[in-house]
């Protein structure tokens, strides 16, 4: 089973796909555990990237094949002390159907031309959204399931959403933001190309 990409933009071939595929897992490597930004450091670009590869790349495989090196990056990071193993729990599988959840969300806004202004306000609707259930996958399961609250209430979650929901949801849209803006503006230059090809044939 392949992802559909909208026809319109200039990442049908192969050569293409690869490029994009690797410069997103570039992108997760340089900064996936970051949770906010600091002067040197980028936060985590880990759910732009799936929302981004369900949107632009055809193969369903590059879903796990991106899962597993997420889950390789936690565990190398975990074993050379960048980080502690508060956020790796039993709850960490509960992150699986949250990346699918945004993987699905970019292979849906694909079918409607992401790389077109006037889809700003559907993008934005289907990030919104996303982010939500996201969150409720990623950061429920982890309130929930963890072991490391002892008493988890959904009053207690619910005021987890409104702390945590809008930053994720500003990190998700500025990743996504900078990447509509790039292929809206590699298709207004093949369409530039395109039209000075046909003058001069």
């Amino acid at each position: 089973m392949t992802a559909t990409v909208s026809p319109s933009l200039p990442l049908q071939s192969p050569r293409l796909q690869i490029v994009v595929g690797v410069a997103l897992a570039a992108l997760m490597i340089a900064t996936r555990g970051q949770h906010f930004a600091t002067i040197d450091r980028l936060p985590s670009a880990s759910w732009a990237i799936f929302f981004l590869a369900g949107a632009l790349l055809r193969p369903m495989w590059m879903l796990p094949l991106l899962f597993v090196l997420a889950s390789l990056l936690d565990i190398v990071s975990l074993a050379s002390g960048t980080i502690g193993d508060w956020c790796l729990s039993p709850a960490y599988w509960a992150l699986a159907p949250a990346y699918a959840g945004l993987w699905l969300a970019g292979h849906f806004y694909a079918r409607i031309h992401q790389d077109r202004w006037a889809t700003l306000p559907r993008l934005a609707a289907v990030l919104a959204v996303a982010a939500l259930l996201t969150y409720v996958f990623s950061g429920g399961g982890f309130y929930f399931f963890s072991g490391r609250y002892p008493d988890p209430t959904l009053t207690g979650f619910a005021a987890r959403i409104a702390q945590y929901y809008p930053r994720n949801l500003g990190t998700l849209a500025g990743y996504v933001g900078v990447a509509f803006a790039l292929l809206a503006g590699a298709r207004a230059l093949t369409a530039v190309r395109a039209a000075q090809q046909g003058a001069r044939a």
